[in-house]
């Protein structure tokens, strides 16, 4: 996809799709509660694909989760817990990354499930759930890491209501991600968990999910593209993005307070915020974020950091080396072509910087990989550039180049 800015400021309003953090556990508690209403489900490919296979998984015992790892991992704790029997497999890369700490939980509580190839890798054969008859006044106690992805540790607790003496979860060590921890005791909350939280265990009573009405918001990793937007744009630009909550759950919120860094102004409305332009603050000193809570930004912020020459030191990057690539590679190497750099400082320090950033018609990679296409869209606004395999952004905002297209950019096949 060839993309270039006409010159002039950015304006108007760019609708963004649901937020899929939120959908996807939403669809798991539905699931699991049989029953209410999910407005604003967006058409991102991770939504749609979890929506098929919870609609398909009662008359078929082969369920593909593709790339998607959080289809991957709520399902296979779903599927355990409901009994269900056969095969959940994945693409070749879902098949390196690690399901291990998962599966051995939920074999504690009671599953059978087997690796059909790798041990600790997708495919997985799921064989039924055998709950201990003696242990049913009893939760089922897990302690897992904290430091391992979200996913599993959400997984683990959305299920907790649903087996015999429900779930005593405790997480061991740093806690990363937890706002995404966070969304997932509030959503259980909201379809009538009973849960209570002390230091870092989790106990999950036994109870039955009620069918619940929820209007999912919108998503703001990817309003987090349209922050780069504005920060690269002319002087005097300004965008709207709609159904977005200064009351979020989603951790990449987080995403206001270091963007106000690059000269973004952000005011809530009551149906969604304004951004704005604004002369970048002078700094006090260097910048320095933390992505623990929230890895998904990880790839804007290194983005737009070489492109303003603002340095910023980033920490909390251990997840990205088992996304959908090794974002720290992927944005190292592409970084490179522009006059960037993301050095590695040693001891999980990394430092997004650039020594004479230019755009002139290169050429990105996309890996495979959503964010990295559109993390680097925005640099189109200081020159023209080209994004190999533009399809990669279907999996989270499938109508992002429509979206630019309609904000100004000229967008177009590259031949």
């Amino acid at each position: 996809m060839h993309l270039s800015w006409p010159g002039s400021p950015l304006r108007g309003t760019a609708q963004l799709p649901a937020s899929k953090s939120e959908a996807n556990r939403a669809l798991i508690l539905q699931a699991l509660a049989g029953g209410g209403t999910l407005s604003n489900l967006s058409d991102a490919h991770d939504t749609q694909l979890m929506r098929r296979l919870l609609a398909a998984a009662p008359s078929t015992n082969v369920l593909d989760a593709e790339d998607a790892g959080t289809v991957m991992r709520f399902l296979t704790a779903y599927l355990s817990v409901t009994n269900w029997r056969g095969q959940l497999t994945g693409t070749a890369r879902m098949q390196e990354r690690p399901v291990a700490v998962l599966v051995d939980a939920l074999r504690q509580a009671g599953a059978s499930i087997s690796y059909l190839k790798q041990e600790g890798y997708p495919p997985l054969e799921l064989a039924g759930f055998a709950a201990d008859p003696g242990a049913t006044t009893e939760p089922t106690t897990l302690a897992v890491r904290g430091d391992i992805s979200s996913q599993y540790i959400s997984a683990l607790l959305m299920v907790g209501p649903r087996l015999p003496g429900g779930l005593r979860l405790q997480l061991t060590g740093h806690i990363g991600s937890r706002p995404y921890i966070n969304m997932t005791v509030a959503l259980m909350q909201m379809f009538g968990a009973d849960y209570t939280a002390q230091d870092d265990t989790f106990v999950v009573r036994p109870n039955a999910y009620q069918p619940t009405d929820y209007t999912v918001e919108s998503d703001w990793s990817a309003a987090s593209y349209w922050y780069s937007l504005v920060a690269l744009a002319p002087a005097g630009s300004e965008i709207t993005l709609p159904w977005l909550r200064e009351e979020s759950l989603q951790g990449d919120q987080a995403i206001v307070g270091m963007m106000s860094h690059f000269g973004v102004e952000t005011t809530f409305l009551p149906d969604g915020i304004h951004l704005r332009q604004q002369p970048v603050p002078e700094a006090s000193g260097a910048l320095a974020f933390d992505f623990t809570d929230c890895p998904d930004l990880a790839q804007t912020v290194a983005v737009i950091a070489a492109a303003r020459g603002l340095p910023v030191e980033m920490t909390g990057l251990e997840s990205l080396r088992i996304k959908e690539t090794d974002r720290i590679a992927a944005l190292q190497t592409e970084l490179a072509k522009f006059g960037g750099d993301l050095r590695d400082m040693g001891e999980g320090r990394f430092r997004a910087e650039s020594s004479g950033f230019i755009v002139n018609n290169q050429s990105v990679a996309t890996y495979h990989d959503h964010r990295m296409a559109m993390a680097f869209a925005p640099l189109a606004m200081l020159g023209s550039l080209t994004i190999e395999s533009p399809g990669v952004v279907k999996k989270s905002y499938p109508q992002f180049w429509r979206e630019l297209a309609k904000s100004g950019f000229t967008v177009s096949e590259a031949e």
